[in-house]
């Protein structure tokens, strides 16, 4: 028993720190184990998620947004890990991006994903309906991790409303108030 209460403890520790050594990149979300979200890493940020043995980036805008890393996939490969790039467009997200996404995530489903888009805001979008869809997460936590990060505006809350919907999940929670936020 002492063996298992150490373990867990250990387990627990190393992702406490796997967390606070990507910390410094903009709203880092770490989820679980295997998923997290943030906004646009620098060079340096993505030597540190291949050093905390990510398998996967995920980039989902567009590569000539000016605040995007120029040859973010070249870098990212170079590092180890596979790139896949879905642009989502800001004012117009579909429900076909998302089903982009979940079909990237589910050839590897086990691979250490960081998905990122320029400030957390896209990703933890799709990281609430990736969680709640298909990892289980009840839809308050997952909401209550988004809206760390931020309050979705009348474009994204209908996305997400409109995917939990077509997956026949109800959107009253207790905490989940959707009423959009101004960005």
């Amino acid at each position: 028993m002492k063996n298992l209460v150490l373990c867990c403890f250990a387990m627990l520790l190393s992702t406490s720190v796997l967390a606070d050594g990507l910390s410094g990149i903009s709203n880092f979300r770490q989820y679980d184990e295997h998923f997290s979200s943030s906004g646009q890493p620098t060079p340096e940020q993505l030597q540190k998620v291949a050093d905390a043995g990510y398998d996967r980036v995920v980039y989902i805008a567009y590569s000539d947004h000016k605040n995007s890393l120029a040859n973010e996939d070249r870098l990212v490969k170079k590092l180890g890990m596979e790139y896949l790039h879905i642009p989502v467009e800001w004012d117009q997200p579909t429900v076909s991006d998302f089903d982009l996404f979940v079909g990237a995530m589910q050839r590897g489903d086990s691979k250490k994903t960081l998905l990122h888009c320029q400030v957390n805001f896209r990703a933890s979008a799709f990281a609430l309906l990736y969680r709640v869809i298909h990892l289980g997460v009840p839809l308050s936590q997952a909401k209550k991790d988004m809206n760390s990060v931020w309050t979705p505006n009348k474009t994204w809350t209908n996305l997400i409303l409109q995917v939990l919907a077509k997956n026949d999940i109800d959107a009253n929670c207790d905490g989940c108030d959707w009423t959009p936020g101004e960005h």
